[in-house]
């Protein structure tokens, strides 16, 4: 099977027709490696949120593929992505999240500063060592709406998504405040987890006490959609009480409805009224991901008991994702995990508009 040409050949189907990939489009090694040289390494891809390093100095780390990322705060307040790799033997700077002034190897004590430049190197006193020639590697960052992503390719466009900046601006996304940072494996596909995310089709199903009761299936519509990205509303029934007041601008609609968004191909979300929910997707293998999830709140909407009670229930609701995803990760390797036909639009639209991009984004930097 020639997975590539599938993907086109599904891609190009009618509207009123879509169906699903294969098993093998989630399983297969080599399918990783192309997507790895691709379309996730010309992808912007979500680190977290600006507020987890709010200072100078402050810094968090992360593996991209094949890249160790020191994401750092400088002096001047300005957001870096530099390569956690010294420049003398190749030792990691930093691990986990913290502040420091300075980043010291602790292989030989080669000293970095938070742009980047190298300050001291113990004992080089050869002639041709040259400290300037010695900067940590810079990637592209971009920020939008309180979040930080990278670009591993240095022939990165910045991106623009004005009808999801529509869309967002209205909940005030860039002024929700970070409450919780979690970071998982899942034994899956990552291309598994964005479609699961943006499908409203499976919440009833999969959910029955934890979403069902202000999200049912049966309310899900879809929004906009765009180059680079997708969403849908999980509309609450009429006897659910808005979950929070949120940004004075809102409308009852807005209010009464989780925004569900993907900024393809890594960062799924769900924008409510008082709650904002992001997951990073961090591709391992074809079937294993990291999962950085962060929840924010809109400024002190919500008391610190209910945070707690939100921070238990999207627990639980990423707990029956996470295990439905690894049960079918296994099925998906048998022979008989074929193409299925999709739900329609306010369904699984979403599930289309992910995989025209792919295939879009296929033909555009797979065959360079």
């Amino acid at each position: 099977m020639n997975i590539r040409n599938t993907l086109q050949e599904i891609a190009a189907l009618p509207a009123d027709s879509p169906m699903g990939m294969p098993g093998a489009f989630y399983t297969s090694q080599d399918q990783f490696d192309h997507e790895a040289r691709t379309v996730l390494r010309t992808g912007w891809h979500c680190l977290g949120r600006l507020d987890e390093i709010p200072e100078p100095g402050d810094y968090f780390t992360v593996q991209l593929l094949n890249e160790p990322l020191l994401i750092v705060r400088d002096d001047d307040g300005r957001v870096r992505v530099l390569a956690n790799v010294c420049r003398h033997r190749g030792m990691p700077l930093a691990e986990g999240r913290g502040n420091s002034k300075r980043f010291v190897c602790s292989y030989h004590a080669w000293s970095y500063g938070r742009d980047g430049a190298l300050l001291k190197a113990p004992r080089m006193k050869n002639a041709g060592f040259n400290v300037k020639a010695c900067k940590l590697p810079e990637h592209n960052v971009q920020l939008w709406n309180g979040f930080i992503y990278v670009n591993l390719s240095a022939d990165a466009v910045p991106f623009e998504h004005p009808e999801l900046d529509a869309l967002l601006t209205p909940y005030e996304t860039k002024d929700f405040r970070l409450v919780h940072v979690a970071v998982e494996h899942w034994q899956t596909n990552w291309k598994c987890l964005v479609e699961n995310f943006m499908e409203g089709y499976h919440l009833s199903v999969v959910h029955p006490q934890t979403l069902h009761g202000y999200t049912p299936s049966g309310l899900s519509r879809k929004l906009v959609a765009g180059d680079g990205y997708t969403s849908y509303a999980a509309n609450y029934p009429d006897s659910i009480a808005p979950r929070g007041d949120g940004a004075p601008g809102l409308s009852d609609a807005e209010r009464k409805r989780s925004s569900l968004f993907a900024k393809f191909p890594t960062q799924v979300a769900s924008q409510a009224a008082s709650l904002l929910v992001s997951l990073s997707i961090f591709p391992v293998n074809a079937n294993l991901i990291q999962v950085k999830w962060t929840m924010s709140t809109y400024r002190n909407d919500l008391d610190d008991d209910t945070i707690q009670q939100r921070i238990a229930l999207w627990e639980e609701v990423n707990r029956e994702d996470r295990e439905k995803l690894e049960r079918m990760q296994v099925a998906l390797h048998s022979a008989h995990a074929a193409e299925g036909p999709l739900a329609e639009d306010d369904y699984e639209g979403t599930i289309r508009d992910f995989q025209i991009w792919l295939a879009q984004e296929d033909m555009r930097v797979g065959a360079s």
